[in-house]
């Protein structure tokens, strides 16, 4: 989880009045963490996902009621953000089934995401959520707007799903 630097509440409020020189020093501190939430949701359309969400973002910051809360507020539009161009892009192209490279493989991150890249949007947000962000059943549940028990279903099914393709 991001921990929020000193003085990110005036930065925010600033952004929020109209300044400028706050709305890019902001940019510049929530880009990276963006970029990071989307990537691996949205794969190869992380890039467009991540310019997705600081759109969101940027246009909504003023219904930001709380500065302190910037980084899970951050989080909730990247990763919705992420699926939605996910989703999009997975209609768009047919699914490729190749080959998954053995686990010993010392291409591991690469393998890794050519496997993750085999699950659905839904099943990679979770997993990112759960497994790398760290997040509990309830929080994931909200961020993603769907129910605790869902959550778990698409969790446990995101992680049956991914270690069959890696051991193919």
């Amino acid at each position: 989880m991001q921990e929020p630097p000193p003085g990110l509440a005036e930065l925010v409020r600033s952004a929020q009045g109209g300044d400028q020189l706050a709305v890019g020093r902001l940019l510049d501190l929530i880009t990276p963490y963006v970029r990071r939430l989307c990537g691996p949701i949205a794969l190869d359309d992380g890039a467009d996902a991540t310019q997705e969400a600081l759109i969101v973002v940027f246009r909504k910051l003023r219904q930001l009621q709380d500065p302190a809360a910037l980084y899970g507020w951050v989080r909730a539009i990247a990763v919705r953000e992420a699926v939605r161009c996910a989703n999009r892009a997975a209609r768009s192209r047919p699914a490729e089934l190749g080959e998954v490279p053995a686990p010993g493989d010392p291409q591991l991150a690469a393998d890794i995401r050519d496997v993750l890249s085999r699950l659905s949007p839904a099943h990679r947000a979770v997993l990112l959520m759960r497994d790398l962000e760290g997040l509990d059943e309830r929080q994931t549940a909200a961020l993603l707007a769907v129910a605790p028990g869902t959550v778990k279903s698409r969790l446990s099914r995101a992680r049956l799903s991914f270690r069959k393709a890696w051991q193919q």
